[in-house]
């Protein structure tokens, strides 16, 4: 198995050292996870978006080589342009670099940024510029093995005051997403 090294620059490490990597994809893995989009993690992912009224939502799998959005939901028309004046392509697979989630897995606790240009770590990350994210909340996705398994998370294209409430809540709501992706794997059904 081979995983991405954090890459440091300047005396800055953008994304932090993921020693747990190697058991988590083992368990991903055993639970028939992280391999292919689900649609009903979409479906979680597009109410999460609306509940949260952010334009992304996603569960997010660290795997082997990167990060995969196996529920996945993005705008219809892309909210930002880029400064050549083209439209971000979504995708279900992003390096480990890109985004916040990478940071919840290995903090093992949630995040929430609410103006990402606040933090000089994470102001200069590669969705900001790419695909226009200024706001951040996710929360890890923890199992009954303690294994971290990836993030549900919200993020938004404007800076956003998330609040306690909105901490509380990503945080239920990995809960409860967990819960119910161990129950699908016991059950053999998917999640």
């Amino acid at each position: 198995m081979s995983y991405d090294p954090p890459r440091p620059v300047g005396r800055l490490l953008l994304t932090p050292e993921d020693r747990e990597a190697p058991a988590r994809v083992r368990r991903l893995r055993r639970l028939g996870l992280g391999e292919r989009p689900e649609p009903s993690l979409d479906t979680f992912a597009n109410h999460l978006a609306g509940y949260a009224q952010a334009p992304y939502a996603m569960v997010n799998f660290l795997v082997e080589n990167g990060q995969f959005f196996a529920g996945l939901h993005v705008p219809e028309v892309a909210p930002v342009t880029r400064g050549d004046g083209s439209i971000p392509e979504y995708g279900r697979v992003q390096p480990r670099d890109h985004g916040f989630c990478p940071h919840v897995v290995v903090r093992r606790k949630a995040l929430v940024l609410e103006d990402v240009r606040d933090y000089p770590r994470f102001a200069g990350n590669p969705v900001v510029d790419e695909f226009g994210i200024r706001s951040y909340l996710g929360a890890p996705l923890i199992d009954s093995t303690g294994t971290v398994l990836g993030t549900v998370a919200a993020a938004d294209v404007r800076p956003r005051t998330w609040g306690r409430a909105g901490l509380e809540t990503i945080k239920s709501t990995a809960a409860d997403l967990v819960r119910r992706l161990e129950r699908s794997a016991e059950d053999g059904l998917p999640p």
